[in-house]
């Protein structure tokens, strides 16, 4: 039939469309992680390392009416502020996982104990959570309800494999 024909045609370019959208949204989500984590580097770096960049808010005030006048809102004070955050939380690049989204990155940066952020982290990566669903995990307190805490919880390995 040659109306089969046209559609499987179709349903090919749609496959592969769809395709390249995919890949585009993984190498943005990729870009978009690295950007924030090296800006938070440099942030943490000019203001004179991890130690003294809690009180380096003035460079970033300043910083950030420049960027959000040239790049937009993306770039204010609080989100340079999330950024710095971001690399103190992850300094240690290995760690990062780019397959990550962002927004889970977000979910995370706020946690102060590093081994509920390194539970809920590995949660995302052995489970493959959403954003939204390593929220309810959080909400839930699945970490509080851990019978046997480790006392250190270590971030998965890269080389884990799913």
């Amino acid at each position: 039939m040659q109306e089969e024909k046209y559609y499987v045609e179709i349903e090919h370019l749609i496959k592969k469309n769809e395709i390249g959208k995919r890949a585009r949204r993984i190498e943005e989500n990729y870009s978009l992680v690295e950007t924030y984590w090296r800006i938070g580097k440099i942030i943490v770096e000019a203001q004179g390392g991890s130690k003294r960049a809690k009180y380096g808010n003035e460079l970033i005030k300043k910083w950030s009416i420049k960027l959000t006048e040239m790049y937009g809102k993306g770039y204010d004070a609080s989100n340079m502020r999330r950024f710095r955050q971001f690399y103190l939380s992850f300094s240690k690049c290995g760690a990062m996982r780019h397959t990550l989204s962002w927004t889970i990155y977000r979910r995370l940066i706020p946690i102060k104990d590093e081994n509920k952020r390194n539970y809920y982290f590995n949660l995302c990566i052995k489970n493959h959570l959403s954003e939204r669903e390593l929220g309810k995990a959080i909400r839930s307190n699945s970490y509080e309800r851990l019978i046997d805490k480790p006392e250190k919880i270590e971030i998965i390995p890269l080389s884990y494999q799913l």
